[in-house]
């Protein structure tokens, strides 16, 4: 596991916390109330910037930067096989955002539980908050520069995984102390 994945990983033991349950659909009915990107809002910026680097998008396309010409080494791929990568990386992108959309934003539930807002359809809802995620991915790209391999791994290792780690026993901890644990718990 590379240093950003751990964290992903500790950011998710996080959400599960919450909720109680694996289940998606359970994780989504969580967040009626609140979505979770407002109360653990730091574990929601360090899945972020991990999905970037999972997805290796810009500022963490380090495998593109080795060659520096065109696009790294894709470069060796014509065509069809060039065609099939670029659609690979992109279906990442919209796998990390759904993702995201799931464990912070409340899925395909609407941001207020008003009249206007639940006419929409719940997938609706869905994809338009996968689009806005993917919308920042290319907006990221456009406007960060590259981080190098050490300042990647110093990233990961010094600074998400104890942030991280740190966040999962303070959770606990405020919803053990303060007997918030889900009743499946």
């Amino acid at each position: 596991m590379v240093s950003y994945e751990v964290s992903m990983g500790l950011v998710i033991i996080t959400v599960l916390l919450c909720v109680g349950s694996l289940n998606l659909s359970a994780i989504v009915n969580a967040q009626k109330t609140v979505w979770f990107a407002l109360p653990l809002f730091p574990m929601f910026i360090v899945f972020f910037i991990s999905a970037l680097a999972e997805t290796n998008r810009h500022p963490f396309d380090l495998p593109e930067a080795e060659a520096e010409l065109v696009a790294g080494y894709q470069v060796e791929y014509s065509s069809m096989a060039f065609a099939l990568f670029f659609l690979g990386e992109y279906a990442n992108m919209i796998l990390m955002s759904g993702m995201t959309t799931i464990l912070f934003l409340g899925g395909w539930l609407p941001p207020f539980d008003v009249a206007p807002f639940n006419w929409i359809p719940g997938v609706v809802w869905f994809c338009l908050k996968v689009f806005v995620l993917l919308f920042v991915f290319i907006w990221v790209r456009a406007t960060v520069p590259r981080y190098r391999y050490d300042q990647l791994m110093r990233l990961g290792w010094k600074v998400f995984l104890p942030f991280s780690l740190l966040w999962v026993v303070l959770t606990a901890g405020v919803l053990l102390a303060f007997d918030l644990l889900p009743k499946g718990v």
